[in-house]
């Protein structure tokens, strides 16, 4: 068992999860993160498999419900939106399907305690090299978005997509967010990068245990969806000046 509580993770750090259709996993994921701190928000994102009666069953959980799936995009912005509102100083967000540990946890607060950065960003790919249970396009996809964001933006990370990250509050408010599907992490990255904001990662671990996991419709096509990813980017960029866009989108 961890040691329960320390005032930062009491107090300051609010831990959100996005949850779409999680019946599966929602009671073991909130009964290990409850470990961790009294401060947990999820967003309901429209699920319509029983999660709704589920939560209900955790009394200290706070929960914004979309009515309708909104996408995870959304999810995240709404989230970041509470933690502003009800004065939390940072949140961590991680997702509901067991990829992400609660038990790494411990391991952001302490950075969110040692350092000065804006985002502290998890990465399955720090110090793991063994892939071979990542889906292939899945991690193609990866390695070229996060290629490409690096080469554009200089900031030098391994892993674009990880939604295991520590955010300071007030930090985004200098961000603009408005992506509502899965591409949000993209724009996050180049609004990040253009306000400056100091990003560093941590080692977060490597897990795919649901190979039928999915993006649902054109987004389970893997060309259609690094087109998707593409767009976001060429529009982030654009919006910033960015002189090279035509050829960093045939790079």
């Amino acid at each position: 068992m961890p040691t329960h509580h320390n005032n930062l993770i009491k107090d300051n750090v609010l831990i959100a999860i996005p949850v779409y259709n999680e019946s599966r996993y929602v009671n073991d994921i909130l009964t290990t993160v409850s470990q961790y701190s009294d401060n947990i928000l999820v967003v309901n994102d429209g699920s319509d498999d029983g999660t709704d009666k589920l939560l209900e069953k955790h009394k200290q959980i706070k929960v914004l419900v979309h009515k309708t799936n909104l996408g995870y995009g959304r999810s995240l912005i709404d989230a970041f939106g509470y933690a502003k509102s009800n004065g939390y100083n940072w949140i961590i967000t991680m997702d509901c399907d067991h990829q992400h540990q609660p038990q790494c946890i411990p391991q952001f607060v302490a950075r969110i305690e040692k350092s000065k950065f804006d985002i502290i960003s998890g990465s399955r790919y720090l110090l793991y090299t063994n892939t071979e249970n990542v889906p292939a396009e899945r991690l193609r996809i990866n390695r070229q978005i996060t290629a490409l964001l690096n080469s554009a933006l200089e900031i030098n990370i391994t892993d674009g997509f990880c939604g295991f990250k520590a955010y300071k509050v007030s930090s985004l408010d200098k961000l603009k967010l408005t992506e509502k599907g899965y591409g949000l992490p993209l724009q996050l990255w180049v609004q990040a990068a253009f306000s400056n904001l100091k990003i560093t990662e941590i080692p977060v671990p490597l897990i795919y245990h649901d190979s039928k996991r999915n993006f649902g419709g054109l987004l389970e096509v893997p060309k259609y969806r690094m087109q998707y990813y593409m767009n976001i980017i060429k529009r982030e960029l654009a919006k910033y000046g960015y002189k090279d866009v035509k050829r960093f989108l045939s790079s």
